[in-house]
């Protein structure tokens, strides 16, 4: 068994190709929102507002990011439906988790099964926000 595993390291040039994928798919459905862009450990590679997104979107789009990383690649709509039916585990977990947000918006960008970053948008609803970060991934990934 190895000691150690090549993964994926996501670069600039990628995370400008799930930004720019991701604010295409939001002009398309004629939403002004928030993209962050993070590397496989949840640290910001790039970001952008659209004209009009909500300034508050910019901290929960890089939270979104964040989660999926946390959570090891799972996308926050999936943790929202595994602590959204459950509010004591939601709320047991919220003074621990504060960098976390686990609703959809963010999305794992998968490189030969392994995480290699991930998208977060916020300024959306949720469905849409998940829609706009998995065109940003499907970019790269």
């Amino acid at each position: 068994m190895a000691a150690t595993k090549d993964v994926p390291e996501l670069t600039l040039e990628g995370a400008r190709a799930a930004l720019d994928a991701a604010l295409a798919r939001a002009g398309e459905l004629g939403v002004a929102v928030v993209v962050a862009v993070t590397d496989r450990a949840g640290r910001l590679v790039a970001l952008a507002r659209m004209d009009g997104a909500f300034v508050l979107s910019i901290e929960v789009a890089q939270k979104k990011a964040k989660t999926v990383s946390i959570a090891s690649g799972a996308a926050t709509a999936e943790l929202w439906e595994a602590f959204g039916s459950d509010p004591e585990l939601l709320h047991g977990l919220s003074p621990k988790l504060a960098d976390l947000m686990p609703v959809g918006g963010g999305v794992p960008i998968m490189v030969e099964g392994d995480l290699a970053g991930a998208v977060g948008v916020s300024g959306a609803t949720a469905a849409q926000d998940a829609d706009i970060a998995a065109a940003g991934a499907a970019a790269v990934g």
